[in-house]
């Protein structure tokens, strides 16, 4: 049996600890578990859950019912919250991807947590062009010196400081990028790319036809999620970067269109 952290995995005050982490991803996937089932899973006692499970509700990610947990909404979680999930996950896989990334390049970067990650990493970079539709990877962007950070116009979306829609669009189709950096909020089982609006889809397409050299990152749970707007296939990326292998259909598949993947968390070691 895996053996979780039960130490928050930074000074941050919404970091969760690992094991609150997989606690948050498997209600998120079920929509339900109870403290018996999670205490027999993670081989803890039931107070022990209850305090992590206390701890996620405080933060507005569970809610507590009869017997459990279960979400405390409906659809995608706030971007504050999807932050602090698999946290050291996006940390190692943002660390590999700042690796790849020379100095001088230009860089369309999507909305998502882990993108931003990325950007985080890379802030010892010199001279990037950077051009994402997000307010917050863009005001990342934007303490680097250096870096050139371009935003389109448009409605921002509530929560996640997004820009989405035919602005979006427009925007990413304007530059030929070196390098585009997108996540999604899902993989189907048939490797299917699988985001919760049509107009994720259509920005994260976008910055797809428009770079020399196009990057998925995600970590393993997106293999585990549902979502339900399909745009795009995973083999029609160059690279994926993953804390953990993915399930052996889609290995097979990213190796017979000839994709890279870097495994980032502790099985690369």
């Amino acid at each position: 049996m895996k053996s979780y952290a039960t130490e928050p995995l930074s000074a941050n005050a919404d970091t969760l600890s690992e094991r609150q982490s997989e606690i948050a991803e498997l209600v998120r996937a079920t929509g339900f578990a109870g403290i018996d089932e999670l205490a027999d899973r993670f081989s803890v006692s039931t107070q022990t859950i209850r305090k992590d499970v206390n701890g996620l509700c405080d933060k507005g990610l569970l809610r507590r019912v009869h017997g459990g947990v279960q979400l405390a909404s409906v659809g995608n979680l706030e971007y504050r919250m999807r932050k602090v999930l698999r946290y050291s996950a996006k940390q190692q896989i943002a660390a590999a991807v700042a690796d790849t990334i020379p100095n001088g390049s230009s860089v369309s970067i999507s909305i998502g947590t882990t993108p931003e990650a990325v950007v985080s990493a890379m802030l010892s970079h010199t001279n990037l062009k950077i051009q994402t539709n997000n307010l917050n990877i863009a005001m990342i962007g934007n303490t680097a010196g250096s870096f050139d950070v371009s935003i389109p116009g448009g409605l921002i979306r509530r929560g996640d400081g997004d820009i989405i829609g035919p602005a979006a669009v427009a925007f990413f189709e304007s530059y030929k990028a070196d390098f585009g950096i997108f996540g999604v909020a899902a993989v189907d089982a048939d490797g299917g790319l699988l985001d919760f609006y049509e107009e994720e889809v259509a920005a994260r397409q976008a910055i797809l036809r428009n770079c020399r050299t196009s990057i998925l990152v995600l970590d393993h749970m997106k293999f585990e999620r549902n979502a339900h707007v399909r745009g795009g296939h995973i083999a029609d990326v160059d690279h994926v970067f993953c804390d953990k292998a993915p399930p052996p259909g889609i290995a097979s598949a990213l190796a017979e269109a000839g994709v890279t993947v870097t495994i980032c968390g502790k099985e690369s070691n």
